[in-house]
């Protein structure tokens, strides 16, 4: 490979990595990249732990905190089946009150077998820790199990119509988290009055910790083959078909791994708010998702990041202003329709390795491209 310099002279460039030729561009290998990101998120756990301990930030912050990590896994799930896929699908609340309902039904179930008392909770004992992970998990697989069931009549359908059905499965849970009570004989859900007695087995810490994870989890399978195949649906599901992509598989695959993380979502969010009530999960629930994941960019990870932070706190901020802030709430959401449609980020997605390897090669101009006798 050659290039021309400013002289005009044609040059061969080396780009072998960091080190194997004098002024070839630098790269930074994976398991770098992975450090510096786990070192950052180390940091920011470490010191808002630090925060809360010395009273920087009280209970109610706290918990903002929490819900904006658990509307973070909630939108970048949704994008998965939305930015990724490609899909509509409006029934991200119904996956999410099933979650939220089984992790919470089965760690109040199963606190007399492990020997948890609410205050293990509170206090992080290795029991209560382990209950706390295997009850998110059942969450996650219940919801993901009520994702294969609607999801493989419901794939058959595109646009609108894909819409209507998930809407139409999410009131469904809904009206079943409403009545079921009634028709078991004995207090599952709690019905109408919702489930009450929840543990408050979520806090700053586990919460961070669950959205650091299911970011990476995400991110490397979009990163995969298998993540590749969804993306080429989106972008042309005839020509992915016929490349030999297995079509209904990896529209369901998205569409069970989107739900699985709505359930864990919905684990920490019955932890956070200590009550599950089905009016909690109705038909503006799944809009203001679907909202989070628009304004941030579909398809963008850091998007809907961004915009579930910004939405999350943005309503709590304007709480001295009541009468207004839902106002206010509008009028960004229109502002940044009108002047960026296509989301804050678009289909960007930020990396921090890539940045760093820009800055360590200005330092390299093209006058300082190697060539084959500098080579070591």
């Amino acid at each position: 490979m050659t290039t021309k310099n400013p002289m005009g002279e044609e040059k061969p460039v080396i780009t072998t990595g960091i080190g194997r030729a004098k002024g070839a561009y630098r790269t930074l290998p994976m398991p770098v990249r992975y450090a510096i990101n786990f070192a950052l998120v180390a940091v920011f756990i470490v010191v808002g732990e630090l925060m809360i301990d010395g009273g920087a930030i009280n209970r109610y912050q706290s918990t903002v905190l929490q819900q904006v990590g658990i509307y973070i896994i909630m939108a970048v799930s949704l994008n998965i089946a939305t930015g990724y896929l490609g899909q509509l699908p409006l029934g991200h609340a119904g996956f999410m009150s099933v979650g939220g309902y089984s992790c919470a039904i089965f760690i109040m179930r199963m606190m007399p077998a492990f020997g948890v008392t609410m205050r293990d909770f509170v206090l992080g004992t290795p029991a209560a820790s382990l209950l706390f992970v295997i009850g998110l998990v059942f969450g996650g697989i219940c919801a993901a199990i009520c994702g294969v069931i609607i999801g493989i009549p419901a794939l058959r359908l595109k646009g609108d119509y894909l819409a209507i059905i998930t809407l139409g499965f999410a009131e469904i849970i809904r009206v079943i988290m409403l009545n079921i009570d009634g028709v078991l004989g004995f207090e599952l859900t709690g019905g109408a009055k919702g489930l009450t007695g929840i543990p408050a087995y979520t806090n700053f810490l586990n919460t961070f910790v669950v959205v650091v994870i299911s970011l990476f989890l995400i991110h490397t399978m979009m990163k995969s083959r298998h993540g590749r195949a969804i993306l080429a649906i989106r972008d042309n599901e005839i020509a992915a078909e016929a490349s030999g992509v297995n079509t209904t598989y990896y529209k369901t695959l998205a569409f069970v791994v989107s739900a699985f993380f709505a359930g864990i979502g919905g684990g920490l969010y019955a932890g956070c708010i200590g009550v599950m009530a089905p009016a909690k999960f109705g038909f503006m629930k799944s809009i203001e998702i679907l909202v989070m994941v628009v304004l941030g960019g579909m398809g963008s990870m850091l998007g809907s990041v961004l915009s579930a932070t910004f939405l999350t706190i943005l309503p709590e901020a304007l709480r001295a202003f009541a009468d207004y802030r839902m106002v206010v709430y509008a009028i960004v959401l229109i502002l940044v329709m009108i002047f960026r449609p296509q989301g804050l980020l678009g289909t960007y997605d930020f990396s921090l390795g890539n940045v760093l390897e820009k800055i360590a090669n200005r330092e390299f101009p093209w006058k300082k491209s190697a060539t084959a006798e500098e080579v070591e």
